[in-house]
């Protein structure tokens, strides 16, 4: 791993590939089922099996996906158990059961970074911590320049992360070419190499999560919906949480985590209030066996707007679409549904794919996943 060579040298234009490259990964399509019906093996870290929810909680979380199994999780570690997470279906249902799981450690501030370092951290202790594997997979990431000014960037990312204590290395088109044999380097001028990147399986994380907490004594209840929030008056107009109406009963509790992503505004409205969310179509597709892509790392081009993610002997690719299909209001009834892919919006990440890795011109497509996925107008967390 050493510095970039031959930054400044002449380079050929990132070619624009026609559709002729399409029919060969598409025929291979296999029909997909639109709705999934997720494990039973989640069920044995919640309490869905009782009647009634507790009477009291000091925190009730809304929503069982890997962002309310999280936050039970810290509050846990805090040492904060009397608290219930409300699931209306089960674990991980919404957006989270179809999620890529890429982990990144390198974003463009100190404040993000951290926050990775730490999520970064919870997932390589969480064995340890219970027992059960979460679907951890370190395989390092890639993030390719296809411009000069994307390769100063990168630079720039890599000082920043060095302060943060994140390992990563600048390589020439050639450096990257011997750690990733299948790509296609002839347009592009390096790449940063982050080698604790990696993956997680999101069904493992939240078994794994949920299971350290109710551990600690916090409660889990899934097919359990919420269809009040009770508050009252307070100060200067604003109110005041009292108690959440479940189907299973009253929980009294002054504090509300409301952690059910692009359905968040369902939960909002029942207190007055707006989330600024908009939910999108979202989609990847999982190739059919690549041989010697192994052990590769992910790689994402963000130039392309598409990433590659390992996925076994295969390869899962997807993107940030660039015409995105909005949704108007998202079904209130869609824990694990699924959309029809279209490929007029897909079909930019193929090429960007195909041009990265020339090898699956001639891959099938073993799978497709197109879902719902919110997003915020700045693209960062709501807290």
């Amino acid at each position: 791993m050493g510095s970039l060579e031959g930054a400044g040298t002449q380079r050929t234009d990132m070619t624009v590939l026609s559709k002729r490259f399409f029919p060969p990964i598409i025929k291979a399509l296999k029909p997909r089922r639109s709705v999934r019906q997720t494990g039973a093996h989640l069920n044995a870290s919640t309490d869905a099996t009782q009647q009634s929810v507790p009477t009291e909680a000091d925190v009730v979380i809304i929503g069982g996906g890997s962002l309310g199994c999280q936050t039970l999780y810290h509050l846990a570690k805090m040492g904060v158990t009397n608290t219930v997470l409300l699931e209306k279906d089960q674990l991980t249902a919404g957006t989270t059961w179809h999620t890529a799981g890429l982990v990144w450690r390198l974003r463009p501030n100190d404040t993000e970074i951290q926050l990775l370092s730490h999520t970064h951290k919870v997932l390589t202790n969480l064995e340890e911590e219970t027992g059960i594997e979460p679907g951890w997979i370190n395989n390092g990431g890639l993030f390719i320049a296809n411009n000069k000014e994307r390769l100063e960037e990168y630079k720039r990312l890599q000082t920043i992360g060095k302060v943060m204590g994140i390992d990563s290395y600048l390589l020439s088109p050639q450096e990257t070419k011997k750690l990733y044999p299948l790509m296609n380097v002839d347009d592009i001028y390096g790449t940063l190499y982050s080698p604790k990147d990696g993956t997680i399986d999101p069904h493992g994380l939240c078994t794994a999560l949920s299971r350290f907490s109710t551990r600690a004594g916090a409660k889990v209840y899934e097919n359990c919906s919420v269809t009040d929030i009770l508050t009252s008056k307070g100060t200067f107009g604003s109110s005041v949480i009292e108690g959440v109406v479940t189907e299973k009963g009253t929980i009294k509790t002054k504090c509300v985590v409301n952690c059910t992503g692009a359905w968040a505004n369902y939960i909002s409205e029942l207190v007055g209030i707006s989330t600024p969310l908009v939910a999108m179509k979202h989609a990847y597709v999982v190739t059919e066996k690549i041989p010697g892509i192994e052990n590769m790392p992910n790689v994402r081009d963000h130039d392309a707007s598409v990433y590659l993610k390992l996925q076994g002997d295969a390869l899962q690719v997807g993107g940030y679409e660039v015409d995105p299909i909005f949704i108007e209001k998202i079904q209130k009834e869609f824990a694990f549904g699924l959309y029809e892919l279209d490929y007029d919006v897909f079909g930019v990440h193929i090429e960007g794919a195909v041009n990265r890795v020339p090898c699956l011109e001639h891959s099938g497509i073993k799978s497709t996943v197109c879902g719902p996925e919110s997003f915020t107008p700045d693209h960062k967390p709501i807290m």
